[in-house]
C-alpha cells in the first residue's frame, strides 16, 4: 500500500469519516460528558446502555436531545 494512505501519527490506514449517528449514549461522569456509543437504531442504544453495570448514562438524538437516562 502506498504510504499516502497510512495515517502519520498512527500508523493507520485512512479510513473515510461517517456520518453523524441518529443516537449517542453519553455517559455523565465526574468531568465532562463523554460519548461511549453512537448508533442509528434506539434499542440498539438502550440495550447497550442497559447492560453496562454502572450508572450515569444518557441516551440522546443527533440534535442533543434528552431521550433516557439511568438514575445517578
Amino acid at each position: 500500500m502506498s504510504h499516502a494512505f497510512v495515517k502519520e501519527e498512527a500508523g493507520q490506514p485512512w479510513t473515510p469519516p461517517t456520518g453523524e449517528r441518529a443516537y449517542r449514549v453519553v455517559w455523565v461522569g465526574d468531568t465532562r460528558p463523554e460519548v461511549l456509543r453512537e448508533t442509528d437504531d434506539l434499542l440498539d442504544a438502550l440495550h447497550w446502555m442497559a447492560g453496562r453495570p454502572r450508572t450515569g448514562f444518557e441516551v440522546r438524538d443527533r440534535h442533543g436531545v434528552l431521550l433516557a437516562t439511568t438514575a445517578a
